[in-house]
């Protein structure tokens, strides 16, 4: 059992936490048994830190991490989103982050999950036609009330963090971070660290591919990274990025550890304030995710790490449409 923890903002979690996201939608078949042992296993192993979000499933995701703690809520740091708004088919309606919607999808979260508060509820992603001071003064009137603990942002541009930040402290961006995805090192690491704010990587494993397992013709026909939606991940950029995978495999065997275990420990280094989320509905490669925390990196591995995977190397924008994220 780990019992490393880390702070985001003034909440403390385990220094690992666990997308939920993949136990109900997006990579390939649901199996709500599975994610329900997957998420007691993660307890077992201290990691506490669960992130869902109302969107997933849609709202099938809450239903099964509400199962899945409810005899444990006081071991968990609980996180949800809201701002995604689907119907109950699936369709996507948009981006909402009016208060009378803030309103309403916190209560349907807390019935959802079966909780009284949320530790950590973020926005999913920026409404551009609604001043980020809006949504943020309705989730603060949420902490008032006691619904919610802190509030957090993912996807959010610089200029929109400050604006959230000085209308209501906020614990904790959520955003994709990996040695795929390094764009936010430039102009939103910086804000994030002068304000105190914490950092959530999610995809921290590249969606996979920095685990090695991701090959052509190797995921699901049901798994959405087969989709043009996910660039990197399909034709000429997979095969492209698989080569950086090759260089970046020959160091986790260097290093004496899996691939995936390299690739989390690299986000873990990059400072106490981050705390990556790898997202798996299976108990073995929970574990395996666990073991990162034990991976030790020097300034010499970083540096051979960044030699491996150069930044600017990666073929591909991260989604096939990036018109949802904040600029």
């Amino acid at each position: 059992m780990t019992t490393q923890q880390r702070q985001l903002g003034d909440l403390t979690v385990s220094a690992l936490g666990l997308g939920c996201m993949g136990m109900s939608e997006f990579y390939g078949t649901a199996d709500d048994q599975q994610g329900i042992e997957t998420i007691h296993r993660a307890l077992d192993l201290g990691v506490t830190f669960l992130d869902t979000a109302d969107m997933y499933g849609p709202f099938t995701n809450e239903r099964l991490v509400g199962r899945a703690i409810a005899s444990r809520r006081d071991e968990v740091q609980l996180a949800t989103k809201f701002g995604n708004e689907r119907l109950p088919d699936g369709t996507r309606l948009g981006i909402n982050g009016s208060p009378e919607y803030v309103r309403a999808a916190c209560d349907a979260s807390l019935q959802r999950l079966g909780v009284d508060h949320i530790d950590l509820y973020y926005q999913h992603r920026v409404d551009q036609s609604v001043p980020i001071e809006e949504t943020v003064g309705a989730m603060a009137e949420l902490v008032a009330a006691g619904k919610v603990r802190h509030l957090g942002l993912s996807e959010a541009a610089p200029e929109t963090i400050r604006r959230a930040h000085a209308t209501h402290p906020v614990t904790a961006l959520q955003t994709e971070y990996s040695l795929f995805t390094r764009d936010l090192e430039d102009d939103i690491l910086p804000v994030l660290r002068e304000l105190g704010i914490g950092l959530v990587p999610y995809s921290p494993l590249g969606r996979g591919i920095l685990t090695g397992a991701l090959t052509p013709g190797s995921l699901a026909a049901d798994d959405s990274r087969n989709s043009a939606y996910f660039p990197r991940l399909n034709g000429e950029g997979l095969k492209a990025n698989l080569t950086l995978v090759d260089r970046f495999r020959a160091r986790a065997t260097a290093k004496g550890c899996t691939p995936g275990q390299l690739a989390l420990a690299w986000v873990l280094a990059q400072g106490d304030d981050v705390v990556p989320i790898p997202g798996t509905k299976r108990v073995t490669y929970l574990e395996e995710n666990v073991g990162a925390l034990d991976v030790e990196l020097s300034d010499d591995d970083l540096v051979a790490l960044d030699a491996a995977v150069p930044r600017d190397a990666v073929v591909g924008a991260r989604y096939g449409d990036m018109s949802s994220i904040d600029a």
